[in-house]
């Protein structure tokens, strides 16, 4: 069964891993100031794909997000398009 697990460091630079079975099969890329999450890149490993692990992973981050009243700067692809086909649902969290 996937785990999601959000990984910082002592600055608030690091990811939202996926892990399968033990192994990190998902990674997420970001970084933290004030009030704005930077969101670098979201990577499936390839074997991993097709399983909706990046929707997990979106999903766990727009859930930290909104938890800690922060916005997101969507600096990977994946984030972004997620952004633009929601516009309205994630408004309140895109730092546009």
């Amino acid at each position: 069964m996937a785990e999601i697990k959000l990984e910082l460091d002592d600055l608030d630079t690091g990811a939202i891993n996926l892990y399968d079975d033990d192994q990190k099969v998902g990674t997420l890329l970001i970084n933290i100031e004030d009030d704005k999450l930077m969101a670098f890149h979201t990577e499936v490993a390839k074997d991993s794909r097709g399983k909706g692990y990046a929707k997990k992973m979106f999903n766990k981050m727009v859930t930290y997000v909104k938890e800690h009243r922060l916005k997101v700067v969507p600096l990977c692809p994946y984030i972004e398009s997620q952004f633009k086909r929601n516009p309205d649902k994630y408004r309140d969290i895109w730092a546009t």
